[in-house]
């Protein structure tokens, strides 16, 4: 069994029509490619340490770690990243979850 893989981005929006049109194309290809949204937006609270709060974190869960990839690679999202060039500053990545372990 496969560890699920998930995405961790960090947007710093400077165009809101421009990354409404991104996070359309967004959406779309991440529902092909089996993912699901745990975190979208929502307020942060910095806890501890010297984290500066993002404007706006996502947080998508896959199957895989693969699958996250595939996402990342495809088609469909490379045209979501071209739409957001000028919409929004982001950092992402994609880490493996743990085992579950009964």
């Amino acid at each position: 069994m496969s560890q699920k893989g998930y995405l961790i981005a960090e947007a710093k929006v400077t165009d809101l029509a421009a990354y409404d049109i991104y996070k359309g194309l967004a959406q779309a290809a991440i529902a092909h490619y089996g993912g699901q949204y745990l975190v979208r937006g929502g307020n942060s609270e910095v806890l501890e340490g010297k984290w500066t709060p993002p404007q706006r974190m996502v947080i998508v869960e896959f199957e895989s770690i693969e699958q996250a990839r595939r996402f990342y690679h495809s088609t469909e999202y490379q045209a979501a990243r071209k739409a957001r060039e000028t919409a929004a500053e982001m950092n992402m990545l994609v880490i493996a979850g743990v085992d579950n372990l009964v």
